[in-house]
């Protein structure tokens, strides 16, 4: 169950929608962050992939409208899981059933989330110069910031990133 838990984790951090939540980098490594500090982590997160996005794909002014209700949607989307997140961590004496309810509570909340960010994404896409469309193939191909990384579980070794053309 912990290895579908990180690998949502995963799919959720590589879609671009959301950042999973982590300590503030000035926390030392073990000890848990409060739950304000995780907060603003994530929040943190989420306003990068925002920003880099923004640059990745060069929004242009015109675009502007049609790329604020996209980042909008993935604040939402990202707030939503990561109070998600932060149940599930809380929640640390739960039954088999409660768990498997609370994980099937996140699976469907990121397909949710999905729908919406592909919703709002549809229009800003059909926007974009072809060169856009160039770049956000390949940059939601790759995965974002991290260059296409994509885990493969504890120990596990990653995929190269993906070649751009």
């Amino acid at each position: 169950m912990k290895k579908a838990l990180v690998m949502l984790a995963t799919a959720v951090a590589m879609s671009g929608a959301f950042a999973q939540t982590s300590a503030p980098a000035s926390a030392p490594m073990g000890a848990p962050a409060s739950a304000p500090a995780a907060k603003a982590g994530h929040e943190r997160n989420v306003e990068d992939r925002i920003a880099y996005l923004h640059t990745q794909l060069k929004i242009t002014s015109a675009q502007e409208s049609q790329w604020n209700a996209f980042a909008d949607v993935m604040r939402s989307n990202g707030e939503t899981m990561g109070q998600l997140f932060q149940q599930r961590k809380a929640n640390t004496n739960l039954s088999a059933i409660d768990d498997m309810k609370q994980y099937a509570t996140i699976a469907q909340a990121h397909a949710d989330g999905m729908k919406k960010l592909v919703d709002a994404f549809d229009p800003l896409y059909s926007s974009f110069s072809p060169e856009q469309k160039k770049l956000a193939d390949v940059t939601f191909h790759q995965g974002g910031p991290e260059g296409g990384h994509r885990h493969q579980g504890k120990g596990g070794a990653k995929k190269a990133p993906a070649a751009a053309e």
